[in-house]
């Protein structure tokens, strides 16, 4: 299974995935290998505690380091959230929290691990955010690499998300900004340090919604060092306790940041702000002006949402959107124009502060989807995690760049994608070398990217296929030998005796075959190659007419052929 995420825009049921699709009831267990979670987003592990808990599932979950470490502290927040705030029931616990990471193996980048005898995962660097992992997926030599979120333009604290030229069978890679390519990073930033600088020069207030981890840490430098530069004294806050945390994990896993940060980092922690300090709840009342950074990044609920509620009747105030919002979120909402928003309470308030995107989001826009296609070389790709129109729109263009089926399927629908099945077959160096050694091949240098035809015997030694030369398989199975000789009777028309041929023949030959050893026999009979061709006379010395035998073994059977060709050629008549 590949993540096991919830749906921000839904409070009943439909938050967490249908598990029935995996078994009509009971434990999961029997029917899934290991389960693998690529980042610590709510959209990506929130649901986990509940699969693993309420539903059944006691086999490997695997994530990287970074991501065991932040993904209970999230699920946790969800938790209070959701149960403590909102008063819903059937949820998981914190003990369920608890029972479900004591099943996480955590996996090192470009480490690959074994799950079982058939199956093993490797993990790839995404950026997006701190721990965050693209997986390939290895059965035999079918392979499926799954990129969970990803960004392919290195920011202020992460680098971009790299993959071998693995070429798998199929690559499902997210689409959230299908038909999107973002403009400058650098006009993008200096826009918005502009709207900030603008609001707070108002005496407005500025929020901006984010996740704990990545955007927030991504602005919160970008401001720092804004406010360093201008030596402003307008407060900025962080939501306190999350982020204040999540930072932390930050200056723990330094190793996952950007080449920058880890130059600097003995000098000066860029995760140690001077201008931003943490939020109390009692700062919302407060006059003039400030920049807060608020979880959860959708206005879908808690602390943003509790100040977004309390700024947005007042013009000089302004909120950034500085990412995604799912389809029925708040933040969705404002950000396709809508001016009254009804709450889950029924009560309905006025938005008159001023709504700005700015796309600072992690994720990898169309340029960057098709950088990766091009990096990875898949065979096949399935687009998730994007909305259906867009979707579509990338996945024609796809399909006419690289001629590879592109799929996008809806929730429930099963694909079936056919795979080239490889044959794995073992050869001693000694074999490869003697093919390519300069006797076989002349003075030409082998060619490393250039296929070439090898012959041997195919043995099967302890369930695995190993091609060695004949004679020595022969030898191991105790077998006897038989050649298979193909011949041919030719008559020539030739004024002279047979040895006087003879030698014709060879110095044809040996202007044609550069790299054949051709020898006489004293009855005039011709080798080629160590008796791979023989060439025996027979008929009346004195007669025009000469028959000859000419006869070769299975394996040489293009140069029986050619020398055919050369005989009919040059003597025939």
């Amino acid at each position: 299974m590949l993540d096991c995420g919830m749906h921000m825009g839904f409070v009943d049921d439909r938050r967490f995935p249908d598990f029935t699709y995996v078994t009509k009831s009971g434990p999961l267990t029997e029917f899934l290998d290991c389960v693998i979670i690529s980042h610590f987003h709510l959209d990506h592990c929130g649901a986990l505690p509940y699969m693993s808990e309420m539903v059944g599932y006691d086999g490997p979950i695997y994530m990287t380091h970074p991501t065991k470490a932040i993904c209970p502290i999230l699920l946790e927040d969800y938790r209070k959230i959701t149960v403590e705030k909102k008063g819903e029931q059937n949820f998981f616990t914190s003990e369920m929290i608890k029972s479900c990471m004591k099943k996480v193996v955590a996996v090192n980048l470009h480490q690959t691990v074994q799950v079982d005898e058939e199956l093993e995962i490797k993990a790839y660097y995404a950026g997006h955010v701190l721990g965050a992992a693209m997986f390939q997926i290895k059965v035999g030599n079918q392979s499926v690499v799954y990129t969970g979120d990803y960004n392919m333009t290195p920011d202020r604290h992460l680098g971009s998300a790299w993959i071998d030229k693995c070429q798998p069978d199929l690559l499902i890679s997210e689409s959230t900004y299908a038909t999107t390519i973002r403009d400058s990073k650098r006009c993008r930033e200096r826009d918005f340090l502009k709207k900030v600088h603008d609001a707070i020069d108002k005496g407005g207030k500025v929020l901006i919604p984010v996740f704990a981890l990545g955007r927030a840490q991504e602005l919160c430098i970008l401001l720092e060092t804004y406010w360093d530069r201008m030596n402003l004294k307008v407060p900025i806050y962080f939501s306190v306790g999350l982020t204040e945390k999540a930072t932390n994990y930050y200056k723990l896993f330094i190793t996952w940041t950007n080449q920058k940060i880890k130059n600097t980092f003995v000098q000066r922690n860029m995760f140690e702000f001077q201008h931003i300090k943490p939020f109390d709840r009692v700062y919302i009342d407060m006059p003039g002006p400030m920049v807060v950074f608020a979880t959860p990044g959708m206005l879908h609920g808690g602390l943003s949402l509790q100040i977004f509620k309390k700024w947005c009747g007042n013009e000089n105030n302004m909120v950034i959107m500085p990412g995604y919002c799912v389809s029925g979120t708040i933040g969705w909402k404002i950000l396709n124009g809508h001016r009254k928003i009804e709450l889950e309470n029924r009560q309905t308030i006025e938005v008159k502060m001023t709504v700005q995107y700015m796309s600072f989001s992690a994720h990898a826009d169309a340029k960057g989807i098709m950088q990766l296609i091009r990096q990875c070389q898949p065979r096949h790709i399935v687009l998730v995690h994007g909305e259906a129109v867009k979707m579509e729109f990338l996945m024609k263009k796809i399909e006419q760049e690289f001629g590879v089926k592109c799929y996008m399927p809806a929730n429930g629908e099963t694909v079936s994608i056919k795979s080239v099945g490889n044959v794995p077959v073992d050869m001693s160096l000694s074999f490869l070398t003697r093919k390519h050694s300069t006797s076989e091949l002349g003075d030409s240098i082998p060619q490393p990217k250039k296929s070439c035809l090898v012959q041997g015997a195919l043995v099967l030694k302890e369930n695995r296929l190993v091609l060695m030369q004949p004679q020595k398989a022969i030898e191991e199975l105790g077998m006897r030998e038989h050649v298979i000789r193909f011949t041919s009777n030719l008559t020539l028309f030739f004024d002279g005796p047979t040895a006087k041929l003879s030698d014709s023949i060879v110095k044809v030959l040996q202007e044609s075959l550069d790299d054949c050893a051709i020898q006489q026999g004293q009855d005039n009979s011709i080798s080629i190659s160590d008796n791979a061709i023989l060439i025996k006379f027979s008929g009346s010395e004195d007669s025009r007419e000469k028959k000859l035998l000419v006869s070769w073994v299975l394996q040489d059977e293009e140069l029986g052929s050619e020398v055919l060709q050369l005989l009919r050629g040059r003597f025939s008549s």
